[in-house]
């Protein structure tokens, strides 16, 4: 469970789907993303994370991995499963080309099958039931050339209709040609003159004063009325013959591609899957980038509740400050059995709420099945659920002042946390009176401990951090701050409280 609706915004995961999306080679890898969810299977989210790990060893290591031609044709497979719907031949060609990668990835990951040992066993038994269909991408080969236009020879009767379209466009221009040169001799039209093409017919150029020395149908004049286009009579019946023909052709092709998808509808169904292959393979490569972008990894893993990372970055602020040549200060954080909540205090702007949030987006994006910016020595559990509280949530429309709606919240959360939820919860208490709001966020916390919750709680309240120096399960952590040169060091450091410094910065 996620809570509240907005918790991606919150947290700003949907920056990160963005930037994972920007990296997807197609709309198939784009939708994969759009479909990213908070898993809570710690097998499941293993599987998820060593798919990741792989591809980014193979993005680093091999050379040869297929990442040409990822079209998403679904929407033409979708409606040539219709009767008397057909696959145009740009989309025949996207079909070919695409076909071919799924081919070539099946083959990349089973190349050494003779090797015992497996390289990438998680991506390979992605690819284990996929179908390639050689057949099918031989018999498009007979209908489309290697430029995505349909072949002459993709049936006799085409060849033949091309062949006399050829001969009659070769007649037309030779005795257009010889019409222009007898024109040109006798100064109707000028010698840099060539013919041209006008409603798809071909014609001459000719000035208006001179039109009728030229015997013919006039179909269309320049934008400046300059010149005018003249089909003369000699080539009129020619030139029908070829729209004639180009019908013809037109009807051929037609019937070739409605043929072509009548033999492959009943195959569909495999097809979109093997197109499901393709767009996880898009999508995982896509998380392979984006954590190499990040220097992100995969942490130790296991299967209850706990943070044990050493060194961990914001990877959104990373990306910021690394504009400004500055570099994010990494945190190290732990939750565990013993110590579940993280009482976080000291100045205001000293990283605190930035400390709850890179907990917030980690974890999130771990169980979305992301590797994340920690070092090699750490580890992560999973939660079945987190929630969290952060920023002015005031709505005029239901009458909620800023403190309702974190008591509304506090009530959510009472409600739905246990011994697997992750509770993140920033300012814990501030909005409204500080001696009543000290007393109902202590009352609070003692609720959280109890069910024996993992969370981290941004706090000024001395009362709070009196509490988990009391209490067993709560724990107190700092920001640190330089008192000598006034300056945040945006460093936690767990085991003691931290100061607000309120009057060394007032004054």
């Amino acid at each position: 469970m996620i809570y509240p609706n907005n918790f991606e915004q919150k947290i700003g995961f949907d920056q990160v789907r963005h930037i994972v999306s920007g990296r997807c080679l197609s709309t198939l890898g784009k939708d994969k993303v759009d479909e990213m969810q908070f898993a809570t299977d710690s097998d499941e989210v293993a599987r998820l994370l060593d798919e990741v790990t792989e591809f980014v060893r193979i993005i680093q290591e091999e050379d040869d991995f297929p990442s040409q031609h990822f079209f998403d044709v679904r929407p033409a497979l979708h409606r040539a499963s219709i009767v008397g719907m057909y696959m145009d031949e740009g989309e025949l060609f996207d079909l070919r080309r695409s076909l071919d990668t799924i081919n070539q990835i099946v083959r990349f990951f089973y190349r050494d099958e003779e090797d015992e040992t497996s390289k990438y066993p998680n991506l390979e038994a992605l690819a284990a039931e996929v179908h390639t269909f050689p057949t099918l991408t031989r018999r498009i080969d007979g209908i489309v050339n290697k430029f995505g236009k349909i072949k002459d020879n993709a049936s006799p009767s085409l060849a033949g209709i091309r062949r006399e379209l050829a001969a009659t466009t070769g007649s037309i221009s030779r005795t257009l040609n010889s019409i222009l040169r007898s024109a040109q001799a006798e100064g109707i039209v000028d010698k840099d003159v060539n013919p041209t093409v006008r409603d798809g017919r071909l014609v001459i150029p000719v000035v208006p004063a001179l039109k009728r020395r030229i015997k013919g149908i006039v179909h269309d004049e320049s934008a400046t009325g300059k010149t005018v286009f003249i089909e003369p009579a000699e080539v009129v019946e020619a030139n029908n013959r070829i729209r004639e023909l180009e019908a013809e052709e037109r009807r051929e092709v037609i019937r070739i591609l409605t043929e072509f998808t009548d033999e492959v509808r009943p195959q569909i169904p495999e097809i979109l899957e093997s197109y499901s292959f393709l767009a996880e393979i898009d999508f995982i490569r896509a998380k392979a980038l984006t954590a190499i972008t990040m220097d992100a990894i995969r942490p130790e893993l296991c299967d209850h509740p706990h943070i044990d990372w050493v060194e961990a970055e914001h990877p959104l602020l990373r990306i910021t400050l690394a504009k400004h040549g500055k570099k994010v200060v990494p945190l190290d954080i732990q939750l565990s059995r013993e110590q579940r909540i993280l009482i976080i205090s000291g100045p205001n702007a000293g990283g605190k709420s930035v400390c709850l949030k890179t907990v917030g987006l980690l974890q999130y994006m771990l169980q979305c099945g992301m590797l994340i910016p920690v070092k090699r020595a750490s580890r992560a559990g999973i939660f079945r659920s987190i929630f969290i509280d952060i920023g002015d949530e005031q709505s005029i429309e239901d009458d909620l002042s800023t403190y309702s709606s974190h008591l509304l919240n506090m009530k959510n959360m009472m409600r739905e946390a246990d011994g697997r939820s992750l509770i993140l919860i920033d300012e814990f208490g501030s909005g409204t009176e500080p001696l009543i709001g000290g007393a109902i966020a202590e009352a609070v916390l003692r609720r959280f401990n109890d069910k024996r919750a993992y969370g981290v709680i941004t706090t000024h309240y001395s009362n709070l951090k009196q509490f988990a120096d009391s209490h067993k399960g709560v724990v107190n952590g700092a920001m640190l701050y330089d008192r000598h040169l006034m300056q945040a060091l945006y460093q936690l450091q767990i085991g003691n409280p931290g100061s607000s410094f309120a009057v060394e910065i007032a004054r």
